[in-house]
């Protein structure tokens, strides 16, 4: 953990990663965003390599992980790993806030 990679990396290798920990990425969120996966330190804080990269909460691995397989059995077909980073960002930017 804690790997500096970029999001669609991530996105693209997330059953390798403990659904324990989270996402961290820069934003604006993209496909080529650097990110992150390391352990929540406390809630609501974050880890060192995220806070010295500059570096924000994107997602839960859990989170990430269970809606991109709801999302892929909704479709009926696997997406190719860009479409699934794309959708992932929509969500965690539209749906996963609230907003």
């Amino acid at each position: 953990m804690g790997q500096m990679m970029t999001l669609a990396q991530v996105v693209d290798r997330l059953a390798e990663f403990d659904t324990a920990d989270t996402i961290y990425a820069s934003e604006p969120w993209l496909p080529s965003s650097p990110a992150v996966v390391a352990p929540e330190p406390a809630p609501g804080a974050l880890p060192d390599i995220a806070t010295n990269s500059g570096m924000t909460y994107f997602l839960e691995v859990n989170i990430a992980a269970e809606f991109l397989e709801d999302w892929i059995a909704g479709k009926g077909e696997a997406p190719s790993p860009s479409a699934a980073c794309q959708r992932l960002i929509e969500y965690a930017v539209n749906d996963a806030y609230g907003s």
